[in-house]
């Protein structure tokens, strides 16, 4: 990519993500016969669509594939997607699409005429819990708040997993790491799950790398607790870029009943919640008076993925 290249992707970028930021408000795009609730922005001629793809996986993580081949995929909702693609109708080739706050943010090509051009907006997103039912369980709930698409679930052998650690662990978060994979809730607590692709996403390699740093140099950093594999130590599941760690104590026989507890990057700071992994995120994402309460920032939710898939 050349010098005026990257200016011009550099150019976009911003635009984007001025739009996508939380409170923007409405959406209005200038294009002749386009409907409310989007804005098209003009790529550069010279701009390509795996740079700019690229660009956009470098801050909202990996995309859902919408469209393809000329194709759009047909089971896209309004809470999965079609924002991005209702603009451009049958003309759509292909279509990524990421989730953000409120908004939809995609790029792809379009049929313009003779050709095809590149293509990219900044959609408003619905609110995806907004018919969630009482009753819906905490990894349903979890699921319906970020507005997640369900139908790829990943595999994980399990009985390998926990014997590589020695101990089982929470179903809740086994369902949470089947479903979402490694990634960020609201770009904020990051999910440790097996087979991450870094070994600080990895709650395997993390936690055996953990174990033998407070083995070897002492555990001073837990006080008054001692981390895993020592019994009843801290097992840790996830973290944030404000350098917070979450952990479970291992201190009971069932792991559905390991409360979680999380500390801040200061001496003392541990906070107790004696309740699922899933209730944990649920009421992070969802109760503004949660001590890490994101809901207190965003009206809605999403998941930002990390990992190979093409996935929402």
């Amino acid at each position: 990519m050349d010098e005026r290249e990257e200016l011009r992707l550099e150019e976009l970028l911003s635009a984007v993500h001025r739009l996508a930021a939380p409170g923007t408000g409405d959406l209005a795009c200038a294009a002749p016969g386009h409907p409310a609730g989007h804005v098209c922005l003009a790529p550069s001629a010279e701009l390509g669509l795996p740079a700019l793809q690229e660009a956009l996986d470098g801050q909202y993580g990996q995309p859902r594939n919408l469209a393809m081949g000329g194709y759009a995929d047909p089971t896209v909702t309004g809470r999965t997607g079609l924002p991005l693609l209702t603009p451009f109708g049958e003309r759509i080739v292909e279509m990524r699409g990421w989730a953000f706050a409120d908004r939809w943010i995609g790029c792809g090509t379009a049929r313009d005429g003779d050709g095809v051009r590149l293509v990219a907006l900044v959609a408003e997103r619905e609110d995806p819990a907004a018919d969630m039912a009482e009753e819906t369980s905490r990894v349903d709930g979890v699921v319906a708040v970020t507005g997640w698409d369900t139908t790829r679930v990943r595999a994980v052998d399990w009985a390998a997993v926990e014997t590589r650690l020695g101990t089982a662990l929470p179903s809740d978060y086994k369902r949470l790491a089947e479903i979402f994979g490694a990634g960020a809730f609201d770009g904020f607590l990051q999910l440790q799950v097996p087979d991450a692709a870094f070994e600080s996403g990895d709650i395997v390699r993390h936690t055996e790398w953990l174990g033998e740093w407070a083995r070897t140099r002492g555990g001073e950093l837990w006080r008054p607790y001692e981390v895993y594999p020592a019994p009843g130590g801290l097992l840790k599941w996830a973290s944030s870029e404000q350098a917070d760690e979450f952990y479970w104590l291992t201190e009971d026989p069932d792991p559905d009943k390991w409360p979680v507890l999380v500390t801040e990057d200061i001496p003392d700071s541990w906070v107790r919640f004696d309740g699922t992994t899933a209730e944990f995120v649920l009421r992070m994402l969802t109760e503004r008076e949660h001590p890490f309460s994101t809901a207190r920032y965003f009206d809605t939710h999403w998941f930002q993925s990390y990992g190979s898939e093409d996935r929402p």
